[in-house]
C-alpha cells in the first residue's frame, strides 16, 4: 500500500470516531467518515457519507460511493460505529439486545463483507475495528455490550487467519475508559431488584469516565496501526485495558472475580 491511504471510518460524527478521522486526515490520508445524516462535512472538515450499519443496502451504497470518490480503491476500513445499552440482563429487552448486536456486531460484518471483494482484488488492505476492554473482561450491567464486543473479538481473529494469505491485515483497538458521550446513551428500564448494585456500578463508571483521557489517545493508536506494515491483532489503550486482561490471566479465577465484585461493591446489600 502507498504511504497515503484511502480510509473509511464508520461512526465518525463524534467521540472516538471523529478523533480517528481527524487524526488520520492530519497524517495526510484521504479520509471519509460516516454518519446516519445526509452526506456533507463534519465540523473538522472531514467528508461524511451517509451510513446505517444496520442495513445491508446502506452499507453497500456507502462503500460504492466511497469507491467512486477514490478511484475504485479502499486501503483501510475502520469499524467504529457502536453504542452501549446498559442495565442488568433481565432489565434489557430482547429487542434492545438484538439492536445492540445489529450495530456493534452485524454492522461490522456488513461493512467487512462490503469492502472485501475490492481488497481481495487489490491483494491488500487493512480492516481495523474499535473493540473494547469489555470484549476481553466483561463488566456487570453491560451484558449485551460485553457479548457484542466478545463476538467482535472472535470475528476479527477469525478474519485475521482467513485474510492473511490475501495480503489483508486485521487489527483491533481495545480502549478502557475514554472521555466521550458514550456513557450518556439511553439506558434500559430499571428494576428495583437490581438498583443498589446497578447504581453503585454506574457511579463507579462515571468516576472512571471523569478521569479518563480524551479520544485522541485512541486515535493515536489507530494512526500507528495504519502506518504499520505488520499491525498486531490486539492493541490496548489506557492502563486498565492493559492491566485487567493480564490480571485475569495471572490470578486464580476466584481471586479475579472477587476483585471485580469488591471494586464495584457488588457484595454489599
Amino acid at each position: 500500500m502507498s504511504t497515503q491511504k484511502t480510509i473509511l471510518v464508520t461512526g465518525a460524527s463524534s467521540g472516538i470516531g471523529a478523533a480517528i478521522a481527524t487524526r488520520l486526515a492530519k497524517d495526510g490520508h484521504t479520509v471519509f467518515g460516516t454518519h446516519r445524516a445526509p452526506p456533507g462535512k463534519s465540523s473538522s472538515g472531514i467528508e461524511m457519507l451517509e451510513l446505517d450499519v444496520r442495513s445491508d443496502d446502506s452499507a453497500r451504497r456507502c462503500v460504492e460511493t466511497f469507491l467512486q470518490r477514490n478511484g475504485g480503491r479502499i486501503d483501510v476500513l475502520i469499524n467504529n460505529a457502536g453504542y452501549l445499552v446498559a442495565g442488568a440482563i433481565e432489565e434489557v429487552s430482547l429487542e434492545q439486545a438484538q439492536e445492540q448486536f445489529q450495530t456493534n456486531y452485524f454492522g461490522v460484518v456488513r461493512m467487512v463483507r462490503a469492502v472485501l471483494p475490492v481488497m481481495r482484488a487489490q491483494k491488500s488492505g487493512l480492516l481495523a475495528t474499535t473493540s473494547s476492554l469489555a470484549g476481553l473482561v466483561p463488566l456487570p450491567f453491560w451484558g449485551h455490550y460485553n457479548a457484542s464486543k466478545f463476538a467482535v473479538e472472535g470475528l476479527m481473529e477469525t478474519l485475521r487467519h482467513e485474510l492473511k494469505p490475501m495480503g489483508i491485515h486485521v487489527a483491533m483497538v481495545e480502549p478502557g475508559s475514554i472521555k466521550t458521550p458514550f456513557y450518556a446513551q439511553p439506558q434500559s428500564a430499571a428494576m428495583a431488584a437490581y438498583s443498589p448494585w446497578r447504581e453503585r456500578f454506574f457511579k463507579a463508571m462515571k468516576g472512571f469516565e471523569e478521569k479518563a483521557p480524551a479520544p485522541e489517545v485512541v486515535a493515536e493508536v489507530f494512526s500507528r496501526i495504519v502506518r504499520s506494515k505488520r499491525p498486531a491483532l490486539r492493541n490496548t489503550v489506557t492502563t486498565e485495558a492493559t492491566l485487567f486482561p493480564f490480571l485475569r490471566w495471572l490470578l486464580p479465577a476466584g481471586a479475579f472475580e472477587g476483585g471485580i465484585r469488591s471494586g464495584f461493591k457488588l457484595d454489599k446489600s
